[in-house]
């Protein structure tokens, strides 16, 4: 049987972060994301609230595998700003996070091992300030069924432990339940011997 990997580690609220070298400010800000329309929308935000600073950097993991990322220097040279980011991002094994850093530069340069020191403990300084915590990966499915076959189906929710995330019960009833991707096989096994019942998947969360 093929294991399932179904949760990850990422953060729980937004987190801040903070470091300083002859004169630059470095501010470092973790969120937790899960898109990349977030993402844009959460950049935009930040480049306003901090509309006078030099540098916007980021990099930011998205999926529940890790699968989606992105480094971005904001003018920096090359490498000296999203890769260190991004590089703190893997160090504590996070996904689903967004890490800005936002360069207010003090008039002195840092060179090359400057920049990736001051962006690597800013963006390290916000993550160790932020709530860790391990998330399941969860399928959402719509069950459907008649109306006389309600207890079945809500045994099927008690035996598996299943959350209902919404319901109707009229002449066709639905529940669209969210259950954790290593338990789906066993759940669709189980919808399948109930006959008139139909398990369909939506997403994944």
């Amino acid at each position: 049987m093929v294991e399932v990997f179904d949760t990850y580690k990422t953060i729980e609220a937004p987190a801040e972060g903070i470091y300083k070298e002859k004169g630059s400010k470095f501010i470092a800000k973790a969120f937790p994301v899960k898109t990349e329309e977030q993402v844009k929308s959460i950049i935009d935000q930040v480049k306003e609230e901090y509309y006078d600073a030099r540098h916007h950097c980021y990099a930011y993991i998205l999926g529940p595998k890790g699968d989606k990322w992105r480094a971005n220097d904001d003018g920096e040279p090359s490498g000296t700003a999203g890769k260190p980011i991004h590089g703190q991002l893997l160090s504590f094994n996070l996904t689903n996070v967004l890490v800005v850093v936002i360069r207010y530069f003090g008039g002195k340069k840092l060179g090359v091992s400057g920049l990736i020191n001051a962006y690597k403990t800013a963006a390290h300084d916000a993550l160790a300030n932020a709530k860790i915590f391990t998330r399941t990966v969860d399928a959402i499915y719509r069950v459907t069924f008649g109306y006389t076959m309600i207890n079945k189906a809500m045994r099927l929710v008690k035996d598996l432990n299943l959350q209902i995330v919404a319901q109707q019960f009229d002449n066709t009833c639905f529940i669209r339940v969210r259950i954790r991707r290593s338990m789906e096989n066993e759940f669709l096994s189980k919808c399948s011997k109930i006959e008139g019942l139909i398990a369909d998947f939506e997403y994944e969360d």
